[in-house]
């Protein structure tokens, strides 16, 4: 059975400093993925591990084409959309 669960999510680190935007369509193991460091890059590099926005969707153009533009917002745009649904930038847990 095909999946239509994607996510496009924001990531940041304790201080809130840096903040990462991806998609994927299968948000627990990616956060996993961050969390333990598993692949080298931007998160690994920076220690951007702490989800504090995420939108779901059930086409994956529709999430791309929403990651990118999230992208493409200034920082400040970015910190309001994650202030709307998350004032106080607290981790959000996924349901288990």
């Amino acid at each position: 059975m095909p999946n239509y669960n994607f996510y496009v999510y924001i990531l940041t680190n304790t201080s809130n400093k840096v903040m990462y935007i991806g998609v994927t369509n299968n948000l627990e193991r990616r956060l996993y993925e961050h969390k333990h460091g598993i692949f080298e890059g931007f998160t690994k590099k920076y220690h951007v591990d702490k989800l504090v926005y995420y939108e779901h969707f059930f086409s994956i153009r529709d999430a791309i084409a929403r990651e990118k533009q999230l992208k493409g917002w200034t920082r400040t745009k970015k910190n309001a959309l994650v202030e709307t649904e998350n004032p106080g930038w607290e981790e959000i847990a996924l349901e288990e």
